[in-house]
């Protein structure tokens, strides 16, 4: 099983969370913001990832360290469910669209974490989320999970299906990426030898 189980303590956050990557999209979500819970129900519904959250945030003062922070445990279980990566696809991208929304996500499980988040938001705020959460979000699961991640949001006038397009399309593409390819014949999909 492609599994795993971070538990991540500060003096802002304490997160239990599990993932796994070949589930059902199943989730138990408590992060303490509702409209994340939604976004995170939408990336595990749609890459078929089993995932739980649990997390106690500093959200008084906002939610920045608890979206944060649980970019940071996502990507670190992410990165320990791969392992070495023998086998996986490595590259995943996906155009979806969400009404009038339109985003493109793509990823490779490179080893060598950078993001290019290309989204303007028409809205600060969607409820009493800050949408500016979306980037700080994928900027720390991208970090701590070591991936190369695109995305570039190509129409889109309502924020709230922007954001929503955006975490679908990425559940996708981490599926396509993560996809154990039996033609590669459990190698790492690298000439380097190395991921």
């Amino acid at each position: 099983m492609r599994n795993a189980n971070i538990d991540r303590k500060t003096t802002e956050t304490d997160i239990s969370l599990s993932f796994n990557l070949d589930g059902s999209g199943q989730y138990q979500l408590n992060t303490g913001c509702g409209f994340f819970d939604h976004m995170l129900q939408l990336f595990t519904a749609h890459g078929k990832f089993d995932l739980s959250v649990e997390c106690t945030g500093d959200t008084h003062v906002d939610f920045h360290h608890t979206i944060e922070d649980i970019g940071i445990s996502l990507g670190n279980a992410l990165s320990q469910a791969l392992s070495d990566k023998r086998g996986i696809t490595r590259y995943g991208s996906v155009l979806l669209p969400m009404d009038e929304s339109l985003a493109l996500v793509s990823i490779d499980i490179s080893g060598r974490s950078f993001i290019n988040f290309d989204v303007t938001m028409p809205q600060s705020r969607v409820g009493d989320f800050d949408t500016e959460l979306v980037e700080e979000f994928f900027t720390s699961l991208a970090r701590a999970a070591s991936i190369t991640l695109h995305i570039k949001l190509l129409e889109g006038k309502n924020t709230h299906h922007i954001i929503e397009c955006i975490f679908k399309a990425f559940g996708r593409a981490l599926q396509k990426a993560c996809f154990i390819d039996k033609n590669v014949g459990g190698e790492i999909p690298s000439t380097k030898g190395l991921l």
